[in-house]
C-alpha cells in the first residue's frame, strides 16, 4: 500500500519515470545500495522525529550519516526522540524499510534536506516499500518532497 501512495504522489509530480522496483529488499542502507547498484551513501534514508508538541519531523539524510545529537538540539530546540515503530506508519503513511516525504497526510509533519546529500550528483530515497527507490539530484528531492529547508544536524563517519 505504501508503495501505491509514494507512486500516486510522484506521479502527480511528474516523477513517476524515477521509481525502481527491486526484485531484492532495499529496507537498510546496505540492501539498498546493493540493490540500487551504488554506494550506500547515496542512499537518502528518511530518519522520523517527534518534537514535544507532536510535530513530525523527517530528515532526509546520506547514508552514511548519523544525527548528532547536539545539532539536532541546537536546530530544534530540543533533545532527538526518534518515532517508535508503532508511529512510524501513523506519521509518514509508510512502514520502516521504506520511510519516504511521498505521499504524507498529515499537516504536522515537515520535511528537511540535511547537506550531506549536497555531496552526490544524485541519490536513492525509498518509494514506500522495502524494495523501492527513486532516483534525485538532491536539489530535486528537496523540491518533491516539499522540504521546508536544508539543514546541517548530522555527522558523517571519520
Amino acid at each position: 500500500m505504501s508503495l501505491e501512495i509514494a507512486t500516486k504522489y510522484l506521479t502527480e509530480k511528474g516523477y513517476a519515470d524515477r521509481i525502481r522496483v527491486f526484485e531484492v529488499s532495499s529496507a537498510t542502507v546496505e540492501l539498498a545500495a546493493k540493490a540500487a547498484g551504488v554506494e550506500p551513501a547515496r542512499i537518502c534514508k528518511t530518519l522520523s522525529f517527534k518534537l514535544k508538541d507532536g510535530t513530525g519531523i523527517l530528515i532526509q539524510t546520506a547514508g552514511d550519516a548519523r544525527i548528532d545529537n547536539k545539532k539536532y538540539k541546537d536546530f530544534f530546540g530540543e533533545k532527538a526522540k526518534m518515532l517508535s515503530p508503532e508511529e512510524v506508519p501513523q506519521y509518514t503513511n509508510h512502514e520502516i524499510g521504506g520511510v519516504c516525504a511521498f505521499g504524507l497526510t498529515r499537516d504536522d509533519v515537515k520535511v528537511y534536506c540535511d547537506v550531506t546529500m549536497k555531496r552526490f550528483e544524485t541519490v536513492f530515497p525509498a518509494c514506500g516499500s522495502g524494495n523501492s527507490a527513486a532516483e534525485f539530484t538532491p536539489d530535486e528531492l528537496f523540491e518533491v518532497s516539499g522540504a521546508l529547508d536544508w539543514i546541517d544536524v548530522v555527522k558523517l563517519p571519520e
